[in-house]
């Protein structure tokens, strides 16, 4: 196993910080705040339902560029400005895990987050060979 770690880009998505999207080591893959800024014009929508949408096609974007698929996340956590309003949020997790024996962990939490974002996500996967 290689042990090397190699920083995850993506062209639809990054930060203004110094930092990648995500960093690899070996078969572990985890990421940093990952928002829901639109892939394309790289503004904030201004409602959850957007946002959420964005997040998920973010994560479905690292986990192909990183050689992975849904199925090799371990656990993700949610920053959610409310965490009372979870609609949007079980929408898209349902959409990207329709089975309830194969969901990966999750955590949801209040987060104060710079406006207008409602929610940032981060994750970590553990890639299988053959994944992607």
């Amino acid at each position: 196993m290689d042990s090397r770690r190699v920083s995850v880009e993506l062209e639809t998505f990054g930060h203004s910080n110094p930092i990648p999207v995500a960093s690899r080591i070996g078969p572990f893959l985890a990421s940093g705040a990952i928002t829901g800024r639109d892939p394309v014009t790289r503004q904030m929508p201004p409602g959850l339902d957007q946002q959420c949408a964005n997040v998920f096609t973010h994560v479905r974007a690292l986990l192909a560029a990183a050689g992975a698929d849904p199925g090799d996340i371990l656990k993700m956590t949610f920053h959610l400005a409310d965490p009372g309003d979870r609609a949007a949020l079980n929408r898209e997790w349902l959409a990207m895990f329709p089975d309830p024996a194969d969901r990966p962990a999750r955590q949801a939490v209040a987060a104060r987050l710079e406006p207008p974002a409602l929610v940032h996500c981060d994750l970590f996967a553990v890639i299988h060979p053959g994944a992607g």
